[in-house]
C-alpha cells in the first residue's frame, strides 16, 4: 500500500474536524464532533482538557471509517487549534485545571492595569501583540494573584495545540508564532525576559515550552495515542502555527513577491497581511493587534481581530425569525439566512451605521475594551428592516477596514476565507469597504489544509512553501470581486464617521458596564 495521505487535524472553538488529503491537496475526506465548553460568572469560559482530547481521538477514529486503509495510507499527522488561552499540565502531563479559551475575559482588569503602568506597551515592543483578556499573558497575571495554587502544580502552559501535540506525541512544546506573541520577540522568535520582567512573570518561565515550527520539524506518534486514534505508532506529527495562520495559509494569504492580505470571517473576524521582510515592519504607536512570524523565513503577518463577525449576522437573522414566529409564521435559520443574503444589495446603502460588537467580551480589534457593545447609529422613521441588515453587512466590512488601517494600509488583494467567504453579497460590500479586489479561496478546511502543508514541507513531499501553495492553494482560488466605484465612493465617506462614532462610545460603554453589573440592563 502507497501512503499517498496527509491528514490534517483541527481543533477549533466550536468543531474539532480531522481532515484527508492527497498529495495534491484534494479534500477526500473529514469527520468532526462538536466541541464543549461552559461560561462562567465574571467572564469565565473553560473547557474540559481530557474530554477534548477524548473527542480529538474519536474524530481521528472517525476519520479512518470513512478512508480505507486509513492507517496504512497516512504519511504524517498536522495539528492546529484555537488561539490563545491557557492550558496547564502537571509534571505527569496531567490537567491541573480546566482550560481557559481565548473567548476568557476574566483578565480584562490586568489588560487595563498594565497598560496604565506601561507594561503593555513595553511588552508590544517585543511582542508586536496588543495585549488583551484572550492572551494566556494576561491569563498568567490573573492566576499568578488569584489562584497561586494552580500555578504552583503546573509545570507546563500549553495553548490548545500545543496540549493536543502533547497527548499525540509526549513532547511539551508551542508553534513559534504563539510563544512570541505571549511571551517572545517576533524578530528573534524567541522568549524575552524583558517582557516577563514587565508583567511580573520572570518565576513563571519555568512553564512556557519550547517553540518548533512545524514546516521543519516533526515528532513521531506514540504507542499509546496510536491505540487511542487508530493511526500507525512512529506516525510523523507535525504541531501547524494556530489556526488562524494555517486558515490564512490554506486560503491563500502567501503568494511569493506579492504582499497579499486574507480575511477570515467566520464566527469571530481575522483581518491579516503578509510582510515579506519582517525587518521592515514598523508597529504601529499604539498596541493593538498581532504580530505572527510566518513559516517562511523573514517574514511575518500582521493581524487585527474582531471578536465577533458572522455573530452579527446570527444576530440579525435570529430576530428577523423571532418576529416571524411571534406573527405566526416560523422560518428555519437556512431559509431566512439565504433569502435575506439574497435581497441585502437591494436595500439602500449606508443608510445606517453599525459597529459589529455583539460579543459578550467587547472587542479587541483594533481597538481592545471589553465593554464595547453593538449598536446602530443614524436611524430614521425611513430605515426599513432590510437596510438595518445591509447594515449589519456594512459593519462587519467597515471592521475590516478599520483593522486594515490600524495595520498601515490596505493589501493589494484580500483573500477571502471562513462560511461568509460564500455570500456574494458580503464579498461586494467588502470590495467596496476596502476599496480592493477581494477573492474568494473554494478550500472547505483551510485551517486543517494549511496544517497539513507545513507537515508536507516537513516530510519532503514539497522543497518549500511556495511550491506547497502552487499545488493545494492557486487552483481553489476563485475570480476576482472588484469594488464598485460608486459604491466604493459612498463608503469612502461614510467610514470616517463610522470611526469617529466608535472612538467616541467608551465612556458610554463603560456607564451601560456599570449598569448591567448593577442589573439596569
Amino acid at each position: 500500500m502507497i501512503r499517498d495521505l496527509l491528514v490534517g487535524l483541527d481543533a477549533g472553538t466550536s468543531v474539532i474536524k480531522s481532515v484527508a488529503f492527497d498529495r495534491d491537496g484534494s479534500e477526500l475526506a473529514a469527520a468532526g464532533r462538536p466541541n464543549h465548553y461552559v461560561d462562567l460568572p465574571g467572564g469565565g469560559v473553560e473547557q474540559d482538557m481530557a474530554r477534548t482530547w477524548a473527542d480529538t481521538a474519536a474524530v481521528l477514529r472517525d476519520l479512518a471509517d470513512r478512508i480505507p486503509d486509513l492507517a496504512r495510507r497516512v504519511l504524517a499527522l498536522a495539528v492546529t487549534g484555537q488561539g490563545d488561552g491557557t492550558w496547564l499540565i502537571d509534571a505527569a502531563g496531567e490537567p491541573v485545571a480546566p482550560a481557559w479559551l481565548w473567548l476568557d475575559s476574566r483578565a480584562a482588569g490586568i489588560v487595563r492595569e498594565l497598560d496604565r503602568n506601561g507594561a503593555r506597551a513595553l511588552a508590544y515592543r517585543y511582542t508586536g501583540c496588543g495585549m488583551n483578556a484572550c492572551n494566556q499573558s494576561a491569563h498568567l497575571v490573573w492566576l499568578k494573584r488569584h489562584a497561586p495554587h494552580v500555578l504552583e502544580r503546573a509545570a507546563t502552559a500549553c495553548h490548545c495545540k500545543d496540549w493536543l501535540y502533547f497527548k499525540l506525541t509526549g513532547e511539551r512544546v508551542t508553534d513559534t508564532s504563539e510563544g512570541t506573541f505571549t511571551f517572545g520577540d517576533f524578530r528573534t522568535h524567541s522568549y524575552a525576559p524583558e517582557v516577563l520582567a514587565a508583567l511580573g512573570l520572570t518565576a513563571e518561565q519555568r512553564l512556557l515550552p519550547r517553540m518548533v515550527d512545524g514546516s521543519q520539524a516533526t515528532h513521531p506518534l506514540t504507542a499509546e495515542a496510536a491505540a487511542a486514534t487508530g493511526l500507525p505508532e512512529g506516525l510523523p506529527v507535525a504541531l501547524g502555527y494556530l489556526d488562524v495562520l494555517c486558515t490564512a495559509l490554506g486560503g491563500g494569504i502567501y503568494e511569493p513577491g506579492r504582499a497579499i492580505g486574507c480575511s477570515i470571517v467566520g464566527s469571530t473576524g481575522m483581518h491579516m497581511r503578509y510582510v515579506p521582510d519582517a525587518a521592515s515592519l514598523r508597529l504601529a504607536p499604539e498596541p493593538s493587534g498581532y504580530t505572527m512570524p510566518f513559516p517562511v523565513p523573514g517574514s511575518v503577518t500582521q493581524m487585527q481581530s474582531n471578536m465577533a463577525a458572522t455573530l452579527n449576522i446570527d444576530w440579525v437573522v435570529d430576530r428577523a425569525r423571532e418576529a416571524a414566529e411571534l406573527l405566526g409564521h416560523p422560518f428555519d435559520r437556512r431559509t431566512t439566512l439565504a433569502t435575506l443574503d439574497a435581497r441585502v444589495l437591494d436595500a439602500k446603502p449606508a443608510a445606517a451605521l453599525y459597529h459589529p460588537y455583539i460579543h459578550e467580551a467587547g472587542e479587541r480589534g483594533p481597538f481592545v475594551d471589553v465593554n464595547a457593545r453593538a449598536q446602530f447609529t443614524g436611524l430614521t422613521m425611513r430605515t426599513g428592516f432590510l437596510e438595518l441588515v445591509r447594515a449589519v453587512y456594512e459593519g462587519l466590512a467597515f471592521a475590516a477596514r478599520d483593522c486594515y488601517a490600524a495595520m498601515g494600509h490596505v493589501p493589494e488583494e484580500v483573500r477571502v476565507a471562513g462560511g461568509a467567504a460564500r455570500s456574494r453579497a458580503l464579498k461586494t460590500i467588502l470590495a467596496a469597504a476596502l476599496d480592493a479586489p477581494v477573492r474568494e479561496s473554494a478550500r472547505e478546511e483551510a485551517g486543517a489544509a494549511g496544517a497539513a502543508m507545513m507537515a508536507a514541507v516537513a516530510i519532503g513531499v514539497f522543497p518549500d512553501l511556495a511550491a506547497a501553495t502552487e499545488r493545494w492553494v492557486r487552483p481553489l482560488l476563485g475570480d476576482l470581486v472588484r469594488p464598485d466605484p460608486a459604491l466604493a465612493a459612498i463608503y469612502a465617506r461614510a467610514f470616517p464617521t463610522y470611526v469617529a462614532t466608535r472612538t467616541a462610545m467608551p465612556p458610554i460603554w463603560a456607564a451601560l458596564a456599570e449598569l448591567r453589573a448593577g442589573g439596569g440592563t
